[in-house]
């Protein structure tokens, strides 16, 4: 069992204070998931008062002798409901808000009113960037973590090789890749910010399967039906075809984000020539990157080589072509920085990325996604496994 250090916790809630200081913020109430576990080391069901200035409170509904197990903050105390938050912060000291920060990018519109209402007068303020920016700059506890997860990970692919045969459906392939994890410890999950977004540990999807999906990704996927369209679907994997095989296994909450293709047999040109101009977009880009260089620079680097090539209407899906081509992760798996024409964010140390140009065709989907460290000297590379089609 992992439990976040003390220490750990206190740098993380001394940076957000800096940045609420800053912005002039008396506060943030955290309650999402993911941050609620950045900031506390629990998900119990809790409300996380991060003060200005002071020490943090947890107040805690469900379940609290866990959460007083799972953190390692100072103050954790119970409340039964929503009424009780206001007293038990000004039982401890904290009073006479003008600004509260809330995660407003996730909140539920009528939580929203409720706490607006809970504490007036102090305005409701959007505090989710400041909680994004702090947890994308890795610290070395999280970066010895995510080096952990890519012991297991790398041990997938020989797996794979090993056991994918022609006529197996990709949802077999599917059930054989997590029950591999499953026995190595992952959780079966995968966190995700956006809403109405929901990820599988793995996306599977061989040949004609790439068609579009309501899914923001550079491959959809059929998957079982309208209710869940995306991914692995009854299909039979064939002879010379690409199955994509995006992956992601998971350490203490922690995962890294890596895509290989596989095939029986042998691809058309087509696919691997595109293969080949992902590969030329993961070594230039490698060689750009270094600290201070705009994210949107790397992207706009992976859309010159594209446009360059006879593939260029397929770079990032087809038809539909997304606007970035790689993605902060760590806890949730689209944390910043985002690598897109948008993203004017600076490259900085510590911070952690997958980068995955991709092709999609009618008949395939090719490309190659590595999770990426930048160092002071340019990209560390996370998911160490041979960057070929694997060939069966």
């Amino acid at each position: 069992m992992r439990y976040t250090p003390k220490s750990e916790l206190d740098q993380r809630v001394a940076k957000l204070q800096a940045l609420l200081k800053k912005q002039d913020i008396d506060g943030a109430l955290i309650i999402q998931n993911a941050d609620l576990f950045y900031f506390s080391g629990t998900i119990q069901q809790s409300h996380l008062f991060i003060p200005a200035e002071g020490k943090p409170l947890l107040m805690v509904k469900n379940t609290f002798e866990r959460a007083v197990e799972e953190s390692a903050l100072d103050n954790i105390v119970y409340v039964d409901s929503l009424r009780e938050i206001l007293p038990t912060l000004q039982s401890h000291g904290f009073s006479g808000f003008k600004t509260l920060g809330f995660e407003l990018d996730v909140l539920p519109a009528n939580l929203y009113f409720r706490y607006q209402e809970l504490f007036r007068p102090a305005k409701v303020v959007d505090a989710s960037e400041l909680i994004r920016t702090v947890r994308m700059i890795k610290s070395e506890y999280e970066l010895e973590i995510l080096r952990e997860v890519n012991t297991v990970q790398a041990q997938l692919f020989p797996y794979i090789s090993a056991n994918i045969s022609e006529g197996m459906s990709e949802l077999k392939l599917a059930a054989m890749i997590e029950a591999f994890y499953r026995e190595k410890g992952h959780p079966g999950l995968m966190r995700v910010r956006g809403f109405n977004t929901e990820l599988h540990q793995q996306h599977v999807v061989s040949g004609s399967n790439t068609i579009p999906s309501y899914f923001w990704g550079a491959v959809g996927g059929r998957g079982v039906g309208p209710a869940y369209a995306q991914g692995a679907s009854h299909k039979l994997i064939g002879r010379d075809e690409p199955v994509l095989v995006d992956i992601g296994f998971n350490v203490g909450g922690y995962s890294l984000d890596q895509t290989r293709i596989f095939c029986i047999g042998k691809l058309a040109d087509h696919l691997t020539q595109a293969y080949q101009v992902a590969i030329e977009i993961i070594e230039q880009i490698k060689q750009m990157a270094k600290p201070g260089v705009p994210c949107g620079k790397l992207h706009e680097l992976a859309r010159q080589i594209a446009d360059a090539s006879p593939f260029a209407n397929h770079f990032t899906g087809y038809p539909n072509q997304l606007t970035f081509c790689g993605h902060g992760i760590g806890l949730e798996q689209d944390e910043l920085p985002v690598i897109g024409y948008k993203f004017k964010t600076p490259l900085e140390p510590g911070m952690v990325f997958a980068l995955e140009p991709k092709f999609t065709f009618p008949d395939g989907a090719v490309g190659i996604e590595n999770t990426y460290l930048v160092t002071q000297d340019g990209l560390e590379t996370l998911t160490v496994f041979d960057e070929g089609i694997q060939y069966v």
